[in-house]
């Protein structure tokens, strides 16, 4: 793919060229032009700062993303004296410490999307500027740019697509990978397992959103929760469970989404992490695909869904216009198109970015290739109250505990939707 500028932000981060933000203090600008024509719709504004900037990345990327910074520090001479620090602190843990303590916390850090509303909240990311918004909105595939938004402003930078699941299979025992009950039946013939995670209420939403349930949070621009819209004590809702439970009394389900523990596996629905494990396990019979159609209680066929998930690079609010100014541009490098096939290269890290996704190295990655056509069916995980997390928990543990099965009546299956339905609906105040 011939490489190019993606963004009228990112092109200021490469030419010493940037829209310069803090807080109320952001330069005018005119974000109308695309890439091409970047001189003349960009004020050019040197970077200049001789600080110290600190950057949380995940553990396995701390050198690559040393070494983009390092590009970075190169192509912009008023920066050469600036001291940038990069420390391994990854997506699941930077939320939690950013709102510990805002002040320590990293200039700029990676994290995951649903952890948006509470950073938002704890008044550690700073709003991206509305006309660079405009041009990462463009750039980006819509669910990832929808999951550094909160309310209708924008505090993020999507670097990654890639945090869904699909299915990994043997494609010498699995004869029809878009049918659950085919595949049900080839592992059971073949005395093998079909791996799916009832008991995590990320994976079973692939059950309740296929049969075309709703489960959202309403958040206001503080990242409070202030409604829940779900609607899981339905008919729907009780089709997606019963198709559930006969999954998991048909003789050929495993609880589970963790191919380093799975025996006996012909199937697994997980995600791009354990690629390498998936293909050790199933070697030359090493397949990938959305997840299939499922039976609903109702005996009608429905898609699975599901949640997807994204990274994103924030920016702490700075007191400093200069250090901010440079933030902004650095979190505008390393979330750009080239960076993000870079990046995929080096770490298997699905880009976000739609001109980075038709590069060869990334059209020719079977996993890859399967979580895009999954994220055309799935919604975009926003934001969820942590209890939500434990609730679900309890419901899929009823199936994996026998409590819910195939027998169990539709009387009993709709109070036990009712009540997690209010119990969900009890987290918004």
């Amino acid at each position: 793919m011939n490489k190019k500028v993606v963004s009228v932000l990112m092109a200021g981060a490469l030419c010493s060229t940037m829209l310069v933000g803090c807080g109320g203090k952001k330069a005018a600008s005119n974000n109308s032009g695309n890439a091409g024509n970047k001189a003349a719709t960009t004020k050019k504004t040197e970077l200049k700062y001789d600080g110290e900037i600190k950057v949380w990345v995940a553990d396995n990327a701390v050198d690559f993303t040393k070494d983009e910074i390092q590009k970075f520090q190169d192509k912009n001479s008023g920066l050469k004296n600036a001291k940038f620090t990069v420390e391994p602190v990854g997506e699941g843990d930077a939320a939690s410490n950013m709102i510990t303590d805002v002040e320590a916390g990293a200039d700029v850090f990676t994290f995951a999307q649903d952890q948006t509303a509470r950073l938002v909240s704890a008044g550690a990311l700073e709003e991206v500027e509305a006309g660079n918004a405009a041009q990462l909105k463009k750039d980006n595939d819509e669910g990832a740019a929808k999951a550094g938004t909160v309310g209708k402003k924008m505090y993020a930078y999507p670097i990654t697509a890639d945090n869904t699941y699909f299915m990994y299979y043997d494609k010498s025992v699995v004869t029809d990978p878009t049918d659950l009950d085919k595949i049900l039946a080839d592992c059971k013939a073949a005395n093998k397992k079909f791996y799916f995670a009832v008991d995590n209420g990320w994976y079973q939403t692939a059950f309740f959103f296929g049969a075309g349930c709703k489960l959202t949070y309403d958040t206001d621009d503080k990242g409070n929760f202030t409604k829940c819209n779900i609607d899981y004590a339905s008919d729907k809702g009780l089709a997606a469970l019963k198709a559930m439970a006969t999954m998991a009394g048909s003789g050929a389900w495993a609880n589970g989404a963790d191919a380093s523990k799975a025996t006996d596996v012909a199937a697994i629905v997980d995600g791009t992490w354990d690629s390498a494990t998936v293909k050790q396990l199933f070697g030359d019979n090493y397949a990938c695909a959305k997840l299939p159609q499922f039976t609903g209680g109702d005996g009608k066929k429905y898609q699975m869904s599901g949640f997807s998930g994204y990274k994103l690079l924030g920016v702490k609010p700075q007191e400093d216009a200069d250090k901010l100014a440079v933030c902004d541009a650095l979190a505008a490098y390393l979330s750009s198109g080239d960076v993000q096939i870079d990046r995929f290269k080096a770490l298997g890290w699905g880009p976000s970015n739609l001109e980075a996704r038709k590069d060869d190295a990334v059209t020719k990655d079977a996993a890859m290739m399967a979580v895009f056509e999954q994220m055309k069916l799935d919604q975009t995980q926003g934001q969820y109250p942590g209890d939500y997390w434990t609730t679900a928990e309890g419901l899929g543990g009823d199936i994996v505990q026998g409590n819910i099965t195939a027998s169990t009546s539709d009387d009993d299956l709709m109070k036990t939707l009712q009540t997690f339905q209010d119990t969900c609906k009890s987290y918004a105040k």
